[in-house]
């Protein structure tokens, strides 16, 4: 997967952006606060995703701008696309999107098409965090190689609320418990669902992930990441979901029903599941050094694109956000090892931090604006 161009108006601070990319690497630099990730965000907003820096739509209008546009060409293994996004300001205004010159309702028909892997320096906070930053992680990976993810995920939320909604109600005394169990049926076939779906994709990254953090290592320490599911042990989860799963996945929403009806939300299943790392047998979140946990984030980001490179046989273009000049060389150079074929989007502040970046085009950006350049002395 490559983007042929870009354009961007009116999106932050960008300005009159018309980016003409290197097929494999770009090197964007320049002083802080000039707009190097608003650029890398004007990208990753074609997929479709929440930006990454987790801003609200109505952030990426540009202040004094009345309207933001975006045009993006890429093409994959089978032909060239285009991508529009415009949004205006405004009461009544909205995001409209075109795929092909053809609207779109939302971004899940972008999500399907065009795929990135954003590296930050908020990666560690996948280590750091409280649960919620993984799921979205492994919903976010495993959708992007199982389309029908999304869906599952997207009723499993809806689901949940609902059922929320009606504990609420049975607190005031507007429902009752008996009005739990068509809700918890679906939710129980979808929770299944989703558990097996994410528990195959953990699997898939863990095989990849022990094995980088044991080239990053020298082989002196072992990394094993492992799903955690509210309800189930790792042996019980099959490829997909079986009536017996469904059924203890359900008689376990109307066992907890009167502590949920206390607390007002659905406190088991899918939506508490999590995933651990750990080296030595010792968690990482807790025990491990500020090296180790930026290291495993890493590890973490560049196991996400080989699992899509392996399972799509496509490429997804690779967002590297000011995270290179952090890296030790060996570090630099397994990352460049990974995405070696990979199209690479690269910011700094300092160039000559980047190591051995190879061929590829340089741009400079200031103010909003690129300019191509080369590499300062």
């Amino acid at each position: 997967m490559r983007v042929l161009s870009l354009k961007a108006e009116g999106f932050r601070n960008l300005d009159g952006i018309e980016l003409l990319p290197h097929p494999e690497r770009n090197l964007i630099y320049g002083n802080n606060a000039q707009g190097k990730t608003n650029l890398l965000e004007a990208i990753w907003t074609c997929t479709g995703c929440r930006s990454f820096r987790g801003a609200k739509e109505k952030d990426f209008l540009q202040l004094k701008a009345q309207a933001m546009h975006l045009t993006l060409r890429f093409e994959n293994s089978r032909r060239v696309q285009e991508i529009q996004i415009h949004m205006a300001r405004g009461e009544g205004k909205q995001k409209k999107i075109l795929l092909n010159h053809v609207p779109l309702k939302g971004g899940g028909g972008l999500f399907s098409q065009f795929q990135c892997v954003i590296f930050s320096p908020d990666d560690r906070e996948l280590i750091r965090s409280g649960p919620e930053k993984r799921r979205s992680f492994m919903d976010l990976c495993g959708s992007q190689i199982t389309p029908a993810m999304l869906g599952c995920i997207r009723r499993f939320d809806q689901l949940t609320a609902q059922r929320n909604a009606v504990l609420k109600q049975i607190q005031l005394r507007a429902a009752s418990k008996r009005d739990l169990a068509d809700w918890d049926l679906q939710l129980a076939a979808h929770g299944s669902l989703l558990t097996c779906l994410r528990y195959a994709y953990i699997k898939k990254l863990a095989a990849v992930c022990e094995q980088l953090y044991g080239t990053i290592t020298d082989g002196k320490e072992k990394l094993s990441v492992k799903y955690r599911s509210n309800l189930f042990r790792n042996s019980e989860i099959p490829e997909k979901p079986t009536q017996e799963m469904q059924e203890y996945y359900f008689a376990q929403l109307q066992k907890s029903a009167d502590d949920d009806i206390r607390l007002g939300f659905t406190a088991k299943g899918a939506g508490r599941d999590d995933f651990s790392c750990r080296i030595g047998g010792l968690s990482v979140r807790e025990f491990g050094s500020q090296g180790q946990q930026k290291s495993t984030a890493l590890v973490l980001k560049l196991a996400q694109a080989a699992v899509f490179y392996e399972q799509k046989d496509e490429t997804p273009v690779i967002l590297l956000d000011d995270v290179m000049g952090e890296l030790d060389a060996q570090r630099q150079r397994l990352v460049y090892d990974i995405v070696g074929d990979m199209q690479i989007f690269l910011t700094t502040p300092q160039p000559e931090a980047v190591g051995h970046f190879g061929e590829g085009a340089v741009f400079c950006m200031e103010n909003g604006r690129l300019t191509d350049t080369k590499v300062p002395e």
